[in-house]
């Protein structure tokens, strides 16, 4: 109950202190949002459950209707998500993500630098189709065993989980922050991205971070031996090898939708693609689920895509994201390049202490103010550099599970999280903003 009366009073804070500057509808919004990011922050009730509370709230206070508030918690964007874990449970069930990491991790030397990449690299990669948490949890138990040097295991454990913050960022589908910008473009009838044109857009982001990010780690990590993490790399089964080819023929389906579209100007739904492949796992002689395996379906995430897309549709039907993208219009007058740079830093610093759904729902909508005013793609890159930014939460552990996870082993103090992830998250707003200055204009 403590925790439930503290986020009445953050939100009651928060509305009068909105009544300053906004009218009482837009304090009320203010007021409603940091109360649910407050009990999504302290965890005073279950996650899905303070996820469903807008249905509720926003009736009430006159902000939405019910059918307008009901209806972001099923947008088709979900069914990606949907089926795109499907594929994932398949994927833990037959223990085909154990040969992955150990195939990954092989290909890395047996230093502390070589593992800290191993680790960081495996962590990301895999957290890009898989869950982030299942990911820190499964190779935290590997990193806390390779060397009994504190200082060795503390870089070990922020690399698996700073790994999986970035691996996220890669595909449409690695972080709900990703899926909240898919469904707001496709609301708002501007162009979305291919699944494939979304990870090639990502792919410089996450490499030079994935290059940059062990090196910070790696920096005065001496020549303490290491164990051998790299276990003989596992024989695929009959199952597995199914599977793997499955995932290989989606993978080439996904390729060539892209190339499609690029070269045609048309493509497959991806939304049905993904769909499809995830009911393809129930079918008999072919897939590996059965109904009793959705007992691990995520619902509580799903909940929370519909959080995060009723906060933005409310931003945008109140005018709210209106009257603070007019106050913030200082943003508007500077070169393109440092919008970026103000945009990322905002949203970077910002996600530290709040939930990274909830943010984007609250920045998307802001900065598609600024947006509608300038040239379709630069408008569409200042939306995707406030999305990526809102996974670049490395300095505290209540800022992304990956974080919070490894800090439960207790190796690792606050402040040694708080002093790399600061340099990482200074590193990662130079880099966003680099990139989709240089190189997403002639992509997008």
């Amino acid at each position: 109950m403590k925790g439930i009366f503290t986020a009445l009073i953050i939100g009651a804070v928060f509305f009068v202190s909105a009544l300053l500057v906004f009218s009482t509808q837009h304090a009320i919004l203010v007021g409603l949002v940091a109360l649910l990011v407050a009990l999504w922050t302290n965890e005073a009730l279950p996650l899905g459950v303070v996820s469903l509370l807008p249905i509720i709230l926003f009736p009430i206070f006159g902000i939405l209707g019910t059918n307008a508030v009901t209806a972001n918690y099923s947008k088709s964007i979900i069914f990606l998500f949907i089926g795109g874990f499907m594929l994932a449970i398949a994927i833990e069930k037959t223990g085909l993500h154990k040969y992955f990491s150990a195939k990954l991790l092989s290909f890395f030397p047996k230093t502390p630098r070589g593992i800290i990449y191993a680790l960081a690299v495996t962590s990301a990669l895999l957290s890009s189709v898989l869950s982030n948490t299942t990911i820190t949890l499964m190779l935290m138990s590997i990193a806390l065993f390779l060397s009994e040097n504190k200082k060795l295991k503390v870089r070990f454990l922020l690399a698996t989980a700073y790994g999986a913050s970035i691996g996220g960022i890669f595909t449409p589908i690695g972080t709900p922050p990703n899926l909240i910008l898919m469904g707001f473009l496709e609301d708002q009838h501007l162009p979305s991205l291919a699944f494939g044109e979304w990870m090639l857009l990502m792919l410089p982001v996450v490499g030079l971070m994935l290059l940059i990010m062990p090196w910070l780690l790696s920096i005065g990590v001496t020549g303490e031996s290491v164990e051998d993490v790299c276990h003989a790399v596992p024989e695929l089964d009959t199952t597995q090898r199914r599977l793997y080819s499955i995932i290989v023929i989606l993978s080439i389906v996904l390729i060539g939708n892209t190339f499609l579209k690029e070269l045609f100007g048309f493509a497959l739904n991806e939304k049905l693609v993904l769909m499809g492949f995830g009911l393809l796992m129930f079918m008999p002689r072919i897939g590996f689920l059965d109904w009793e395996d959705t007992r691990n379906m995520p619902y509580e995430i799903i909940f929370l895509f519909g959080a995060g897309f009723s906060i933005a549709a409310a931003f945008i039907s109140t005018g709210l994201a209106e009257d603070i993208a007019t106050k913030l219009s200082f943003i508007s007058t500077l070169p393109l390049f440092w919008m970026f740079v103000t945009v990322a830093l905002f949203v970077t610093f910002s996600t530290e202490v709040t939930s990274n759904t909830a943010l984007t729902s609250i920045a998307i909508p802001i900065f598609y103010e600024f947006a509608k005013n300038m040239p379709q793609n630069e408008g569409t890159m200042l939306l995707m550099v406030a999305t990526v930014a809102a996974s670049y939460a490395f300095m505290l552990p209540i800022a992304t599970p990956p974080n919070a996870i490894v800090m439960s082993s207790r190796v690792i103090s606050i402040k040694e999280m708080a002093n790399v992830g600061l340099k990482l998250n200074f590193a990662g707003v130079i880099v966003l903003s680099l990139i989709a200055y240089f190189m997403w204009g002639w992509m997008i």
